[in-house]
């Protein structure tokens, strides 16, 4: 008997009480570490967008995660590690309301999400469209005396434009930064960018724009003259 416990109880018995000890602290550390909650602000994800489909909506919330589990994991937690996923597959143009609830927070530690805000987000959705549209430069300026302009010419006089078919439809041209002529009374060419107002419509591979003004002058009135009598 006493054989037998020197060979399982007593044998490395330094050992096995450094490792009970060592479990007793570690339980005693999570079961008395105290419950912290920390909201997280974080971008909502979409995964499996369909092939041709856009997200038309101007304005897309951030997601407010409400996290709560042991204080010393709370204050290790990065807003990186936090995750709000929507699953666009199979989605079709039109509007759609998705829930936001816990199931779409994805962590890299074992935390309780307690709430997410805000709990719905109604997106809208178009197929794309790409087409073209003219350049329409924008010039500015003080002329000098006796000038105006005769021709404005640029190069590309078109760019590329996609985004949602509605919005792209709806755009008129592509619009040149302001192109200052002050003071010339010949041709000039100065090389600027073009822009679309519309957020969601992007320029297809941007590229600088040339644009040529050329200017004239204003040919003077002639002078009235009397009948002689």
């Amino acid at each position: 008997m006493i054989d037998l416990l020197q060979r399982y109880v007593f044998a490395h018995f330094g050992y096995k009480v450094v490792s009970l000890a060592l479990a007793i602290g570690l339980w005693w550390a999570v079961s008395h570490d105290p419950i912290a909650e920390v909201e997280v602000n974080v971008p909502i994800e979409f995964h499996r967008i369909p092939a041709n489909l856009e997200i038309s909506s101007v304005n897309i919330p951030a997601a407010q995660v409400r996290v709560r589990g042991p204080e010393r994991l709370i204050h290790e937690l990065r807003a990186q590690e936090v995750h709000v996923e929507l699953d666009l597959a199979g989605m079709k143009a039109g509007e759609r309301t998705f829930d936001l609830t816990a199931q779409q927070v994805r962590m890299a530690r074992e935390l309780e999400v307690t709430q997410v805000v805000p709990s719905q987000v109604r997106l809208s959705f178009d197929v794309g469209l790409t087409r073209q549209v003219e350049v329409r430069p924008r010039v500015i300026g003080t002329f000098a005396p006796g000038y105006r302009i005769a021709q404005v010419l640029a190069e590309p006089s078109t760019v590329t434009i996609s985004g949602p078919r509605a919005r792209v439809e709806a755009v008129e041209a592509a619009t040149t930064d302001p192109v200052d002529v002050s003071g010339n009374i010949g041709r000039g060419t100065f090389t600027t960018n073009t822009f679309v107002s519309d957020p969601l419509v992007q320029i297809v591979r941007p590229s600088p724009i040339h644009v040529t003004v050329i200017m004239e002058k204003v040919s003077a009135e002639p002078l009235e003259t009397k009948p002689s009598e």
